[in-house]
């Protein structure tokens, strides 16, 4: 089931100029502007839970990997957030009051995700929560959320098979993002067998496993492959040599992190470039590509729903900020970007809801749309996630995409697919 963006429920429309008309009260002077909001929306009503709220200010956290073998992919997402928050603060906050962050450190270890989040939620009162990259990250935090009822916004690309009232996920889940790059390598590259690989936690293995069951079960095609290997893990040499003895059509890989660069180097070196192997994988981003070299990468593919390169008003917005604020070789990828959505999915839900309280949040989430949003438009489903473009990107040598297809329409999400469990 696809949506079109003109599609929209026409009581959207009052609350977009509600909005609007907010927006342009914050813009002028924006103390008065915010002083005049948190008049409309005083604090006795707008958290009724306790937060840290308070007439001027809501806090807010951010939980990353900022150090580890993650801080490779999470620091975009850290840097896109903060973006995110600034240009919110500019317009006058939200309800009239700045956003102030509270930053932890994951440091690429799940049980301490869980305990900085519990920090967050219990000691700090944080009003939401962007952060968390790999599925084990957000799997470790999970119960902590829903315990604490405090909201996360979760913006990776993940296997799906969850909902929560206490996620936003900005990314994808599998369907939106495997199944239709399984569908465009066969129908475009005439693919047949398949060799699978990926690092040794949940969302690779559950995103094999999806992929697989399409496979062989939809495309009835071969897996002649498959393999995982511990996070951090760098010697491939032993994976490439299965790879040439099985000359599978498509490698489809879901390595991530620090792994990704030993990984590409190594393929490279042993002779498996794209001129004569075809490659698929869905956790490669522009991130990514910075440690891999450009160089190891090219020719390669991945799926994805947002690449830098992306040729819209607003991407070109975006990508002119994010370079403004961290430097003109700054890179952006697809956790990136979805990790921007999340301050902005916020802002418009809380003052959709009139509340900073995590139950009117979570109940106002359905339909919230963002046609600024650089990948484009989105909306968000009643699951929490949001319908996305899937797009296919051809990897360049100076580490950008080339986008080379593109799903014709928003896919709707689906994270328990009949099927595929």
């Amino acid at each position: 089931m696809t949506i079109d963006p003109r599609d929209i429920d026409p009581t959207l429309a009052s609350l977009r100029r509600r909005r609007l008309l907010q927006g342009a009260a914050a813009l002028p002077l924006a103390g008065l502007g915010g002083l005049a909001l948190a008049q409309q929306f005083p604090t006795a009503k707008v958290n009724t839970t306790k937060l840290a709220v308070t007439d001027t200010e809501v806090t807010v956290g951010q939980l990353h990997s900022a150090t580890g073998t993650m801080a490779i992919s999470e620091t975009g997402s850290i840097q896109a957030e903060q973006l995110a928050i600034d240009q919110i603060n500019a317009m006058g906050g939200v309800l009239g009051r700045k956003i102030k962050v509270i930053k932890e450190d994951g440091a690429s270890d799940w049980p301490t995700f869980a305990e900085k989040s519990k920090k967050l939620l219990v000691n700090d009162r944080v009003a939401a929560v962007f952060g968390c990259w790999t599925s084990a990250s957000r799997k470790a935090v999970l119960p902590i959320f829903e315990k604490e009822n405090g909201m996360l916004y979760y913006p990776t690309f993940y296997e799906g098979l969850e909902q929560s009232k206490n996620v936003i996920y900005t990314g994808q889940e599998a369907t939106q993002q495997i199944l239709w790059g399984l569908d465009w390598a066969q129908k475009t590259k005439g693919a047949k067998t398949y060799f699978l690989i990926g690092s040794d936690y949940i969302w690779p293995r559950t995103s094999m496993k999806i992929g697989r069951k399409h496979i062989e079960n939809v495309l009835k095609n071969k897996v002649v492959g498959e393999e995982y290997y511990p996070l951090g893990h760098t010697n491939f040499n032993s994976l490439i040599n299965k790879i040439k003895v099985a000359k599978p059509d498509v490698i489809f890989a879901a390595v991530v992190g620090g792994s990704n660069v030993a990984f590409y180097k190594q393929l490279k070196a042993a002779g498996v470039t794209a001129d004569k192997q075809f490659l698929l994988t869905i956790s490669v981003t522009e991130d990514e590509v910075l440690g891999i070299g450009g160089e190891n990468m090219a020719g390669f593919y991945s799926s994805m729903k947002y690449f830098q390169s992306l040729d819209n008003e607003n991407n070109k917005k975006f990508v002119a900020a994010f370079k403004a604020k961290y430097g003109k070789d700054a890179v952006i990828g697809d956790v990136t970007q979805a990790g921007y959505l999340g301050p902005w999915l916020w802002k418009a839900t809380v003052e959709k809801a009139g509340s900073f309280d995590v139950d009117k949040i979570a109940a106002a989430s359905a339909d919230i749309e963002l046609k600024t949003a650089p990948e484009g438009y989105v909306k968000l489903h009643p699951n929490h996630h949001l319908w996305s473009k899937t797009r296919i990107g051809q990897a360049q040598a100076d580490g950008q995409f080339k986008v080379v297809a593109e799903s014709p329409n928003l896919i709707e999400p689906n994270p328990f697919p009949e099927g595929y469990k």
